[in-house]
């Protein structure tokens, strides 16, 4: 089935178009909201910008538009608005997204697929969050966390490629804190720099860690593809 992927260049998004793939089916583009700012409840903020060097590395090509406001409702008319020029232009079947528990988001835009008559696929949906980060990892996929906004997750995570030992820290610490070890509630947004996708990695040359004492973002100044290394596609 031709597909185009709710992106915004996090795990949950890029891994969904890995499992769709896996699944036989094709991702035509990405459609991506730039937010107005980190109050959005239903887009990721940091780092979004970025997804344009992602959508290039994966050769999918990228649907964007910029928002004026935070609110819920604009967010999905502008996304309805982004769905329709895809359904058009790419002639998609449906769309894949990478929900994992919120019935809101969910529930919002299997709303819009259902008014224009497109499937959706949710490869991640009630995942067991050990088992999906665990496999994450396993399957190649490198990862930074571009926020950070919970108990027991401090500055020093900021920027940090993910590895299985980090994980079983963040494992222990979601435990201990009571955040969502997926980061389904908002605790931390992610950013793919590397995956059996690309064909070359996104390397970060500058950026800043801005903390307030309790939240975090990392500002990614400066990032390009690496030329000089390259995947295989999947």
């Amino acid at each position: 089935m031709k597909l185009a992927s709710l992106f915004s260049g996090g795990k949950d998004s890029m891994y969904s178009i890995y499992k769709a793939k896996q699944m036989g089916h094709s991702i035509e583009c990405l459609i991506t909201a730039f937010p107005k700012s980190s109050d959005s409840k239903l887009l990721h903020f940091p780092a979004i910008k970025l997804t344009e060097l992602q959508s290039k590395t994966m050769k999918i090509e990228q649907i964007t538009s910029e928002l004026n406001s935070d609110e819920t409702v604009e967010q999905m008319n502008v996304l309805e608005i982004l769905i329709e020029k895809a359904k058009k232009d790419f002639q998609i079947e449906g769309i894949v997204h990478g929900g994992i528990s919120s019935k809101f988001q969910k529930k919002s835009f299997e709303n819009i697929c259902q008014k224009n008559n497109l499937k959706i696929i949710t490869p991640l949906w009630m995942t067991n969050p050990k088992e999906y980060m665990n496999e994450l990892i396993n399957s190649g996929f490198k990862f930074i966390l571009t926020s950070v906004s919970s108990d027991g997750l401090d500055e020093s995570w900021l920027g940090k490629i993910i590895s299985s030992s980090d994980l079983t820290k963040i494992s222990n610490l979601s435990i201990e804190y009571g955040f969502n070890l997926n980061f389904e509630g908002g605790e931390a947004e992610t950013f793919v720099t590397d995956c059996p996708l690309y064909s070359h990695p996104i390397q970060i040359n500058k950026s800043e860690k801005i903390w307030d004492g309790y939240r975090g973002v990392l500002k990614i100044d400066d990032a390009n593809l690496d030329y000089t290394l390259k995947q295989n596609n999947v």
